[in-house]
């Protein structure tokens, strides 16, 4: 990034920053439904569930260093630097084991931490905002009803000026809107939960649609490919006249979420690999179809 670019980057993200100050409260409001709680009963069963809808096995896992689900330690290559993935686990100390509720959804929701810190938007948030605060708390349940990882966390290997993590202040009042995904009666329910699957759980935008410079990702390219993907990887379209999505049948799709398995007998690779192992093909048959549908729905010709 040339130094125009830097001083650019200062500039914005300061100047909205200041502004974010004086325009939200410290931390978010949360908004739990009276009588709501993770500790219902079956909340865990059902989390378990939703963990693997979400995504959450393939970052929180360092399949390389600590070796255990949701401990954390996975180091996330990106343009503005190295992120380190943190232990989700029930530990009290190191992970979320003695967050509250409210806490818990704060931080998926809108992308705050314990002490009211602004999150890196590595940690999809500004996806899971349009997650429903039932599945937030299943989640959690899920989590801490797991055997605790005492394992601490590592801190990012940011360039600056990201290492600043004030300026998300800036960069959230500019980029992220915190809005929840509206039911639309005009679809049918296998439409609607196929793209809360996509649009919310899965967060398949978060890898598949481009970013601008300062990592947002571009909404009026939304699910077009990113060639600057996690690690490295180029993530193909899945949507626009680049998608090879038109061209497969709706249970070419159901069998590529759940094996991985391509028509033209090719298979999925990197991280992608990775999602079908730790997250799709855990779906039942009933929610893979409905990611099928809906997103052929968006690559009609």
């Amino acid at each position: 990034m040339s130094p125009l670019r830097w001083l650019l980057v200062l500039v914005l993200l300061g100047g909205a920053g200041i502004l974010a100050w004086l325009m939200l409260p410290l931390r978010a409001a949360v908004d739990i439904p009276p009588g709501m709680s993770s500790e219902e009963p079956g909340m865990a069963e059902r989390g378990a569930y939703l963990v693997r809808a979400a995504g959450c096995v393939s970052c929180h896992w360092d399949r390389k260093g600590r070796g255990k689900p949701f401990a954390g330690g996975r180091q996330l290559i990106t343009p503005f630097g190295v992120f380190v993935a943190p232990n989700i686990s029930g530990d009290t100390r190191s992970g979320i084991g003695a967050w509250s509720d409210e806490e818990f959804v704060r931080a998926l929701i809108h992308g705050q931490g314990v002490h009211g810190e602004e999150l890196y938007p590595v940690f999809p948030y500004t996806t899971y905002t349009r997650m429903t605060v039932e599945d937030a708390l299943a989640i959690k349940a899920y989590l801490v009803s797991l055997a605790p990882v005492p394992a601490g966390n590592e801190g990012h290997d940011l360039s600056f000026p990201f290492s600043w993590r004030a300026l998300l202040k800036g960069w959230k009042l500019l980029y992220f809107s915190g809005e929840p995904l509206p039911y639309d009666p005009n679809r049918s329910s296998t439409w609607n939960r196929g793209r809360y699957l996509v649009d919310a759980l899965g967060h398949c935008g978060e890898c598949h649609t481009p970013r601008g410079d300062f990592g947002q990702m571009d909404e009026k390219r939304y699910l077009q490919g990113n060639p600057h993907g996690p690690d490295g990887w180029k993530i193909p379209a899945l949507v626009g006249p680049r998608s090879q999505l038109a061209e497969w049948s709706v249970e070419e799709i159901e069998e590529y979420l759940n094996s991985g398995a391509k028509p033209d007998f090719d298979s999925a690779q990197g991280p992608m690999a990775e999602v079908i192992e730790d997250s799709s093909k855990h779906l039942t048959e009933e929610d893979q179809n409905a990611i099928a549908l809906y997103l052929k729905s968006l690559n009609r010709r």
